[in-house]
């Protein structure tokens, strides 16, 4: 990959506000037996401290899904083959996006690696993430990607 092409770095939207991801972002929520995998996010991190998806910025040319996937792997060591893919919901900001890709874990095994980035990935019933400190953007956009994966 050039460095022209990795998407880390600060952006503004159409709307004034700073966003990680200079291509957009992406984050993977799964489902598993009316439960969604979360993380905690690091102290350290952008919203630390609060619940949300595994996810970050996307690189150029990369897909959502491509781009939830590495993210996925990178903070938790999760792997392709112990989901698939159901949906995606995009937030458009106006010249930034976050796509929420959705998927359905094909087990209920936690992945067993955490990066700096991660304090705990935990199964959360849907009907209690609301009640969570949950990162602003995932609060805002949780009860639409919740009818997403509810079969």
């Amino acid at each position: 990959m050039e460095p022209s092409d990795n998407g880390d770095g600060w952006i503004s939207c159409a709307l004034g506000h700073d966003h990680w991801g200079r291509f957009g972002a992406a984050g993977l929520l799964l489902w598993h037996d009316g439960s969604v995998l979360l993380q905690h996010r690091s102290r350290w991190s952008h919203h630390g401290g609060t619940w949300g998806v595994m996810g970050g910025a996307r690189n150029r040319g990369e897909s959502a899904a491509e781009a939830a996937q590495r993210e996925a792997d990178e903070e938790s060591g999760l792997e392709a083959d112990g989901y698939c893919v159901v949906a995606e919901h995009v937030d458009d900001h106006g010249g930034w996006a976050y796509t929420t890709v959705v998927g359905r874990a094909l087990s209920p095994a936690l992945p067993r690696m955490l990066s700096w980035e991660t304090v705990e990935l935990r199964w959360v019933p849907a009907d209690a993430v609301a009640t969570m400190p949950l990162h602003p953007g995932f609060a805002e956009t949780w009860s639409t990607v919740r009818a997403l994966g509810i079969s």
